[in-house]
């Protein structure tokens, strides 16, 4: 771990905890805190998560889950800030419950520990409306924070502009695949959207704001419109043709939630909570926290700005944290590919290897570059059936794609797999994410056999119920095709590239 920072004024820098750092916010924010000269500390329940990350060896990482009371003491233990980043947005219809529960656990951790400042990013409260269940679940949260007895800075904020926000993703999808929009009403509700950029600098402001500040602050760019205008603003900014919008009253929240679904990567579990809060106005009612963070000269990043550098970061491959990242797979208690054969019940394996004439390194970069635009190396029209299939659902479908086209890290969305571990040049284990009867895990290990360099493929699944063990048999007609197609193909593409490479 890296040596103690020291502020610019001298003494010691503050220590500050960052909890969901395995989120969009979060992970941003940590190298922010880093640069401003802070000890910084990451509570996570998946250590592993975060290890691939380039600030991970300067960071000190907790392992917590965030309902966990004694766990979450123990990482406030000698902190003086703590950023409470966490919640519960596409957990399940109980989310509301879970952002109390573990909102409380903080709340009570925090407090006993001595921690001098919480900071909250919450949402914008619509005046004289009923809110939606994800703004009334983010309202509480702050409710729970300021009782705390901690001074708490809660920022609330509408729609955040950045790349890899589930927000802008949405935005981006609706408006670069649809050209004739059938919409709800919600289009035409007042957003003031902010730039993340200006967000994260509010967040790394409030660690040193007066103890005396305990209260919540409106955050938003200078931009005042609606849904509408922000598609049609997107596509100017995008070099696209203007969008026509045409508003139908009878869309439902859920009809919305899944339209969304189908066409942008967000499943409509994150969707529905988000397309609900659309339905709100959401503008800043005061801009006091200029008092205490002040604008940059330059002025807050304005919606043109804000899309224009999100659009160039995804076309760049440089987005450094999605929304897709905060998801966590599985349990604890759920069985690895790695457990024996006798635990946690039947496992059915398809294991397949075949050498080849590349070297490692080239085999591995055809590994680790698999998915999104590359594809999976077999059956492209099966890929996209099931991807469909997983979209009608609620899954989340092939549409996430890759943070980068070539690196990945623990932790990442790969179409509809998580990236659960990554050994460089050697091994890659992928676990499904979409809709099915079981859990289910694809590895690929590249491995120096008596005869060269060969491929270890290896699919794995455990059932839950008889569902699950009909749905292996059922499919398992189309193995040969799919898992025998892909391990050709890699070995192919890697046998390829040096080819190439060599001419």
């Amino acid at each position: 771990m890296a040596p103690d920072p020291i502020a610019p004024d001298g003494p010691p820098a503050l220590t500050c905890l960052v909890t969901g750092a395995t989120g969009y916010i979060g992970g941003r924010l940590v190298p922010e805190l880093l640069a401003a000269g802070y000890r910084v500390r990451v509570m996570t329940r998946s250590p592993e998560r975060v290890r691939d990350h380039p600030w991970a060896e300067q960071v000190e990482i907790v392992r917590a889950d965030a309902a966990d009371a004694g766990q979450v003491a123990a990482a406030c233990a000698g902190a003086d800030v703590a950023y409470y980043l966490i919640h519960a947005l596409g957990s399940g219809p109980q989310f509301e419950q879970t952002d109390r529960r573990t909102a409380e656990v903080m709340a009570k951790a925090a407090r006993e520990a001595g921690i001098g400042r919480l900071v909250y990013l919450g949402a914008l409260e619509p005046e004289g409306e009923e809110m939606s269940p994800h703004l009334r679940s983010r309202t509480e949260v702050a409710e729970i924070l300021l009782g705390s007895g901690v001074p708490t800075v809660v920022l609330r904020a509408a729609v955040v502009l950045g790349s890899g926000s589930a927000s802008f993703e949405m935005l981006r999808y609706l408006t670069e695949r649809l050209p004739v929009m059938v919409t709800p009403r919600w289009v035409h509700s007042r957003i003031q959207p902010i730039a993340v950029r200006d967000v994260l600098r509010y967040l790394v402001g409030c660690a040193r704001v007066p103890a005396s500040v305990h209260r919540c602050f409106d955050v938003g760019g200078p931009d005042v419109m609606n849904y509408a205008d922000m598609m049609q603003r997107y596509a100017v900014v995008a070099g696209l043709p203007r969008r026509r919008i045409l508003p139908v009253p009878l869309f439902s929240p859920s009809l919305s939630s899944h339209w969304v679904g189908l066409i942008t990567p967000v499943p409509a579990g994150i969707a529905r909570p988000l397309v609900e809060s659309l339905r709100n106005t959401v503008v800043c009612g005061e801009h006091d926290i200029a008092e205490y963070v002040p604008d940059p000269p330059e002025g807050l990043l304005g919606f043109d700005d804000a899309v224009r550098l999100a659009v160039q970061r995804v076309r760049d491959s440089a987005v450094a944290t999605r929304w897709s990242g905060a998801s966590v797979p599985g349990a604890p208690s759920d069985p690895l590919p790695t457990d024996p054969d006798w635990a946690g019940g039947t496992l059915y394996v398809d294991e397949r290897t075949r050498g080849t004439s590349a070297t490692p390194g080239a085999l591995w970069r055809v590994v680790e570059g698999i998915g999104g635009d590359r594809g999976w190396y077999s059956f492209p029209l099966a890929w996209r059936v099931r991807g469909w299939l997983d979209r009608l659902v609620g899954g989340v479908g092939l549409r996430r794609g890759r943070r980068n086209p070539q690196d990945l890290y623990v932790g990442d969305a790969l179409d509809f797999w998580r990236v659960e571990e990554i050994e460089d040049g050697r091994l890659l284990r992928l676990r499904a994410e979409m809709r099915l009867p079981g859990l289910a895990w694809l590895e690929f290990h590249v491995e120096h056999g008596p005869d060269g360099v060969v491929l270890r493929q290896r699919a794995t699944f455990a059932p839950h119920g008889l569902a699950g063990h009909l749905y292996w048999w059922a499919i398992a007609a189309f193995h040969g095709v799919v898992f025998g197609g892909m391990i050709r193909g890699v070995t192919r593409g890697a046998e390829e590239q040096e080819t190439t490479a060599a001419v």
